[in-house]
């Protein structure tokens, strides 16, 4: 009995003293502003903290060596804003308010209260964060699901009932 407890304890303790695989690094970043107009005066403040995540990754080690460099790897880094104003906090992981196109037409995304507004020639949508950077995009017409791409695109899916198929359109970011 003694032994398998000091056996378990040893375990226990080995598993944490196991080495790091990934480089970290986190930054705060607060920035406060004071605006003054005729209701009165507004405080804005907007902190972004940018979370960097890097694998470590060994070159190839040749025999008998005990030392080896590490090899380069890309680092993967996340910013998320907080932005409160007068007390009201909004969290923005990514601001994705710009223009974008879709079949020659040209659309513009902006930034709400609630998520972003969808605005093209013919109709205004409505484009609302879920769980998991997804976004709901509904307007007049259709209910689609959708998230921003690697390169900041904006991709929906739609489900056509008819057809039992699902449609992919991909709104391409114009920078």
């Amino acid at each position: 009995m003694k032994t398998t407890i000091l056996g378990l304890f040893a375990l226990l303790l080995s598993l944490s003293i196991q080495a790091q695989n990934q480089n970290k690094k986190t930054e705060t970043v607060t920035t406060t502003t004071t605006v003054k107009d005729d209701a009165g005066q507004h405080q804005v403040v907007k902190k972004e903290e940018i979370k960097e995540v890097q694998n470590i990754e060994l070159k190839d080690v040749p025999a008998g060596t005990l030392n080896t460099d590490i090899q380069p790897t890309q680092t993967q880094a996340t910013i998320t804003t907080k932005v409160s104003v007068d007390g009201n906090e909004k969290i923005v992981d990514v601001d994705h308010t710009a223009y974008y196109s879709y079949n020659g037409e040209k659309y513009h995304v902006l930034s709400d209260k609630s998520g972003y507004t969808v605005t093209g020639t013919k109709n205004v949508s409505l484009l609302r964060r879920t769980s998991g950077n997804n976004y709901i995009y509904k307007n007049k017409n259709r209910f689609s699901v959708g998230h921003f791409d690697a390169n900041g695109n904006l991709v929906l899916e739609t489900y056509d009932e008819k057809t039992d198929t699902v449609t992919t359109e991909v709104f391409n970011l114009q920078k």
